[in-house]
């Protein structure tokens, strides 16, 4: 069986700038996969390949075994992206752009599917309203449905909850996940990295144009993140500790691999004559292991 996305020896330079460097990845069937890097990584330029707006200088890009290029009507009738720009035609009502996209894949009948995007996205009280009168929220969400509107077994969202309320990304990911579970492969680029951690499986980080980290998101919590110990004393730190930890705001964090290294952390503390008035346990997060990937302590890719 194919993979969902395979992406083989992609690069693309824009002038100057080298977008795409020889990426080499794989989404299989059912994933939800992220893509993460900072700004000017490559993840949209990715994207833009992947979905046939943008054309790679060199490799091989396929969705569900199709190829972008040579057979790109099966490639892009099998993909639904959400896009990170707010793009609508200001023309038309909500329902009305789903009938319409829904026309661009020759689904005439599409109306009960329609209906059902719609009530998950809480979009059904604005079916009649005209695109412009909407909300940024509310655009942000007709362009998930558009992305849908198709039944496509492979979706990408691209930042899809960026400056959107807390509301929307609840119901967008309760009704991703569903889909998800259905059996439709999500690939999802976010800088919000709680996000990524509690959704996706399995994570690949791009640094200017390459793939910089590629693993479960559990291994790449184990390989590159620690515990913590945040604390506040009402003493001076013991010199040996303020070299090992870092201070912010009055609080202390010293990191720690074992909970067997606690104790004698704290039994440090006490013999400077310190007593603690906060005492927490910070866990493994993904923010921690973006920031020592992306300066450069992944030690080589991660498979």
């Amino acid at each position: 069986m194919s993979a969902a996305i395979r992406i083989q020896q992609v690069s693309k330079r824009f002038g100057n700038v080298q977008a795409l460097d020889g990426i080499d990845l794989e989404v299989q069937r059912g994933e939800f996969f992220g893509l993460l890097g900072p700004n000017g990584a490559g993840k949209t330029t990715l994207i833009s390949a992947l979905a046939g707006l943008v054309r790679a200088d060199a490799g091989n890009l396929s969705v569900m075994g199709h190829d972008v290029q040579s057979d790109y009507r099966a490639a892009r009738r099998l993909l639904g992206v959400v896009p990170q720009e707010l793009v609508f035609d200001p023309f038309f009502t909500v329902r009305e752009s789903l009938k319409i996209q829904s026309g661009y894949f020759g689904m005439g009948d599409n109306d009960r599917w329609i209906d059902e995007i719609l009530e998950n996205l809480g979009l059904t009280s604005k079916a009649n309203a005209n695109m412009r009168m909407l909300s940024g929220g509310m655009k942000r969400r007709v362009l998930v449905a558009q992305a849908l509107v198709h039944r496509p077994p492979v979706i990408v969202l691209d930042e899809p909850t960026a400056g959107v309320d807390v509301e929307l990304r609840q119901t967008l990911w309760h009704f991703i996940r569903r889909l998800n579970e259905a059996g439709h492969t999500i690939v999802l680029t976010t800088h919000y990295l709680e996000e990524a951690e509690n959704l996706c499986t399995r994570i690949a980080m791009l640094k200017a144009g390459r793939v910089v980290a590629l693993d479960t998101t559990a291994n790449l919590l184990r390989r590159f993140s620690v515990h913590s110990l945040r604390l506040r004393t009402d003493g001076v730190m013991p010199e040996e500790l303020t070299r090992q930890g870092a201070e912010n705001g009055g609080w202390w964090s010293l990191p720690f691999d074992g909970f067997d290294e606690v104790e004698p952390l704290l039994a440090k503390i006490r013999a400077a004559g310190c007593s603690l008035k906060d005492l927490e346990i910070g866990k493994p997060d993904l923010e921690e292991v973006f920031v020592r990937v992306m300066q450069g302590q992944s030690q080589g890719q991660l498979n």
